[in-house]
């Protein structure tokens, strides 16, 4: 069924030799979670001068910037499940987090066609998928607290066997990737290792040499911060993801001594409730949004340090072993997040900060330094492309597209000018209400449908925060005419157009969960919904 390049490349792929174009590359695939493109100082931004990162900035430089890849469902596992398969969540199987279940191992995904195609591959970090790995030669991922991974002395599952680590999991993760590329792997194949680090994800707790980085400064807000949601009141004004929604454990409380099971949990989680508002005493509302923003920017930054730290010492091996030159390195995240945008954390809505993913690519034999993109891509086209740059050819079917042209700076004239978004979770976690919606280069048009039913668009040029939802705007009548119709052309080429009331069943089903032992972790959303 599968096919690949001519034989001779493969046995030619040798990494130290330089020069001759028919060698495959070697891919390091890099996916921090829960990174945005507003803590990339390449991205420019609020941030970029007080906490810089040089080394994601040197991937940049040295490589491709992309201002407009995005994401299909703005939340982890359905987005590894689209960046896997080249397929939607719809196609795939694995619509949301909570009560998602387990992404199905028996489809295919880019990894085994590289492994079938004569690399050698590995996977390090963040999984969070429930099952185990496939088309991978070794691997070593995330398997405690559901598969989200603790970010001290984190249990790894390696090979199949649990074992816990001593240390800062960011660290750990480039360790056993650097040991993999020093020891663990032939030197006369070519290699493509994801590296999957879970910062910077919640609950942000910082390496320790930088827990008091930006102790003695106050950093800036993001221009809507005290966003009122006007327009908006029943979507962006009803969420559970405001600054109002940090636990204690978020804002770093210490916990009281002997305190266990549920008992300490509930303790760690107050504040995660509506009602439950977590700050010094004596502070006024605006006051205390601006304390919880503070310490959630500065660990959340903080974390992100980390990861640049650790993207520099994969480009410095790299380097010093003569693989930079046929070494492409990906640097992306999941989906984009809120840094207080919108007064929220979190992710998950079309709109710009959670849809936008930083993507940027270096790969010194094929892509220009110092060149951006403005193109529309979608995480479904990681994996076509992926292939193709390493010329493995397939039979597999995938929704997404290659973007190899556009990385050698040729954008076909036939590309994507649209993309077709749908996120399903509801109401847990953080109360988003399901949607589905089109995002062009100027619009973003969005149907929101659970219990209510609205529309929003945004004019994207001249309201680029996304304040003003001019739905009602009769000015816009035919654009919103245009832009439901392309919606249903892409509802439809995507084999995703169904009723309403069939979306809100995904939304109901439960599909289980996402691993099959249990922790103290795995009773949050018991203790979160108990009245």
């Amino acid at each position: 069924m599968m096919t690949s390049c001519k034989e001779e490349n493969k046995t030619q792929a040798v990494n130290e030799t330089k020069g001759r174009d028919s060698i495959q590359p070697n891919i390091i695939y890099i996916m921090a979670d829960d990174l945005t493109t507003q803590a990339i100082s390449a991205y420019g931004g609020i941030y970029k001068d007080i906490a810089p990162t040089p080394n994601i900035d040197r991937l940049a430089d040295e490589g491709m910037l992309f201002q407009d890849v995005l994401c299909t469902n703005a939340i982890c596992g359905p987005s590894r499940a689209s960046i896997l398969t080249g397929t939607y969540s719809n196609k795939n199987g694995y619509y949301k987090n909570e009560s998602g279940g387990k992404f199905d191992k028996s489809q295919w995904t880019f990894p085994q066609e590289f492994q079938k195609n004569g690399y050698q591959t590995s996977l390090f970090g963040k999984w969070h998928l429930g099952t185990v790995p496939q088309g991978f030669d070794n691997f070593k991922y995330h398997n405690s607290a559901g598969q989200q991974g603790n970010y001290w002395d984190p249990i790894y599952n390696e090979n199949g066997r649990d074992i816990k680590e001593k240390g800062y999991a960011t660290n750990l993760s480039t360790d056993f990737a650097i040991n993999w590329l020093e020891s663990g792997r032939k030197k006369e194949a070519p290699f493509m290792m994801l590296l999957q680090y879970k910062a910077p994800h919640r609950s942000w707790q910082p390496e320790t040499k930088y827990e008091q980085l930006w102790e003695d400064i106050e950093m800036p807000y993001p221009a809507t911060f005290d966003d009122d949601y006007k327009g908006r009141e029943k979507t962006a004004g009803d969420t559970e993801m405001t600054m109002d929604y940090f636990s204690r454990r978020d804002m770093k409380y210490a916990e009281p001594k002997n305190l266990k099971g549920k008992e300490k949990l509930a303790w760690a989680f107050y504040g995660a409730k509506k009602d439950e508002i977590v700050q010094p005493d004596g502070m006024s509302a605006q006051e205390g949004k601006k304390w919880r923003y503070q310490t959630y920017i500065k660990d959340y930054l903080a974390c992100v340090k980390s990861v640049d730290d650790n993207v520099g010492r994969i480009l410095d091996y790299l380097d010093e072993n003569n693989l930079t030159e046929n070494t492409m390195i990906v640097l992306t995240s999941d989906q984009g997040f809120y840094l207080g945008d919108h007064g929220f954390f979190d992710k998950r809505f079309i709109y710009e900060e959670s849809l936008r993913m930083p993507f940027i690519v270096k790969y010194p034999k094929k892509i220009k330094s110092k060149t951006i993109n403005e193109d529309i891509i979608t995480n479904i086209d990681f994996a076509p492309t992926l292939l193709d740059l390493a010329d493995i050819n397939t039979e597999q079917k995938m929704q997404g597209k290659s973007f190899k042209s556009i990385l050698m700076g040729n954008t076909p004239k036939d590309w994507q000018q649209a993309m077709y978004y749908h996120y399903y979770e509801f109401p847990y976690w953080h109360h988003v209400q399901p949607h589905y919606g089109i995002r062009t280069q100027k619009y973003t048009l969005a149907h929101f449908y659970y219990n209510i039913d609205l529309w929003e668009l945004y004019d994207l040029e001249k309201d680029p925060q996304q304040m003003n939802n001019i739905i009602n705007d009769e000015a816009y009548s035919d654009t919103i005419s245009d832009l439901k119709m392309q919606l249903t052309g892409l509802m439809k080429k995507y084999e995703n157009n169904k009723s309403l009331e069939e979306f809100r069943v995904i939304t109901d089903k439960d599909f289980g969960s996402i691993v099959d032992q249990k922790d103290d972790e795995m009773s949050v959303k018991d203790i979160l919904n108990k009245e």
